[in-house]
């Protein structure tokens, strides 16, 4: 640790850096502590989406060679309608994480996991049940049991394995709940990208009128569901991060998991079991479920607060030690920091100085809830790495702060 600077000490745009450091001088990095796990999990990933591409081309294969090759031109309408609006969907869960947001490249590998690995390997699954129960039970029982039971466990769980490797393998870029509810909004949202090509694919084989309808029911009203139900994936794993109980550790990655099941097989079953049936009932339903998103948007709302909150507790013994200063812990606990740092001088520097604060903060509060529990964590080993960082990003926005 450097020693700390004396007090009263200027913005480091008009002072010298801690520990006597010449502006220009690089602090050596310490290695990466999960350098090895990170490689395990990215091998991991690779392999889990190459499988999952292989899955998918076979099944798509199967399904234009079925139709005789119409399949093919209505999979193409399908894509049109079911890309464009990821730029508005992705967007959103990136604007309410305005604290310590995740990197763009984990973000893009959750994407990736659930748009390829998550669809094959379900679609594999769900397939198999339904031509196994319709063969023996007949057309109707192999679609209720492959929408109300296969999909919910097979979808939840191949969605949960890419919550569960940024929890295990990342564990430097997974804090928390909000952390467990952004990287399952990204699997999900690619899971349903996907899967909204072959509704809309098939819609699209009907009629432009069956296309429209089926657009605004899934592109409109109701694009957060699949986010919703893997969510509760998230926020288990979320839980298990924060907590220094082992029972915890064990139950709430398992409790999500059944809870988004549940959520997704209340969800699929009334429309497969009622067919014509629910029209009666279907706004009333679609209402409540709306309702039950906004809530658990407020929710999220709510917890990114918290994160900014833990976040600037952390940082406070940072400004006594001299680390940061009171106007860099103002920037860094801004949920508008980083647009600061990119309109103005700091830039990319900048942002990566908040970033490193913001880590810097939650692995501290990490590692004291693991104290509190007399447990070991892998966060302990981040602290020293990230203030050898931010000492190093505070020389570099000395020499070129406005003189």
């Amino acid at each position: 640790m450097h020693g700390p600077a004396p007090h009263g000490a200027p913005h480091p745009a008009h002072a010298h850096s801690p520990a006597g450091y010449p502006a220009a001088a690089r602090v050596a990095r310490r290695p990466d502590p999960d350098r090895r796990r990170r490689i395990v999990g990215l091998w991991l990933w690779a392999n889990g989406i190459i499988a999952g591409v292989v899955l998918n081309v076979i099944f798509a294969l199967f399904g234009v060679l079925g139709s005789g090759g119409s399949m093919l031109g209505a999979m193409v309408v399908g894509a049109l309608f079911a890309f464009p609006p990821l730029v508005i969907y992705l967007f959103v869960p990136m604007i309410i994480d305005r604290y310590d947001p995740e990197p763009w490249w984990c973000l893009l590998m959750a994407f990736l996991w659930g748009a390829l690995a998550a669809t094959g390997f379900s679609i594999l699954i769900n397939t198999g049940v339904h031509v196994g129960v319709s063969s023996n039970f007949g057309e109707p029982v192999g679609e209720l049991v492959s929408a109300s039971i296969s999909a919910p466990f097979a979808e939840e769980l191949f969605k949960g394995l890419g919550v569960f490797g940024f929890f295990y393998f990342l564990r430097r870029e997974f804090d928390g709940i909000v952390d467990g509810i952004i990287y399952a909004t990204f699997c999900a949202l690619g899971f349903a990208a996907v899967e909204n090509v072959l509704y809309y694919a098939r819609a699209a084989m009907q009629g432009s009128d069956v296309l429209a309808g089926t657009f605004v029911l899934r592109g409109v009203f109701t694009p957060w569901l699949h986010p919703l139900f893997t969510s509760m994936t998230g926020i288990g794993f979320g839980l298990a991060r924060e907590s220094s109980r082992t029972w915890v550790r064990v139950a709430a990655p398992i409790g999500g998991y059944l809870l988004g099941v549940a959520l997704h097989a209340v969800w699929n079953f009334l429309p497969t079991a009622l067919g014509r049936a629910m029209g009666d009932i279907f706004m009333p339903w679609l209402l409540l479920w709306l309702c039950f998103v906004a809530s658990f948007f407020g929710i999220i709302v709510a917890l990114v607060i918290r994160k900014g909150w833990v976040i600037r507790d952390h940082l406070r013994d940072e400004v006594a030690l001299g680390m940061l200063t009171q106007d860099e812990l103002e920037l860094v606990c801004s949920p508008i920091g980083r647009l600061r740092c990119t309109l103005g001088w700091r830039g990319a520097t900048g942002r990566s100085f908040i970033r490193a604060g913001a880590r810097l903060a939650l692995s501290k509060w990490h590692t004291a809830r693991a104290l509190e529990g007399r447990n070991r964590t892998l966060s302990a080993d981040f602290i020293g790495p990230l203030r050898d960082e931010i000492a190093q990003l505070r020389q570099e926005l000395l020499a070129r702060a406005p003189r």
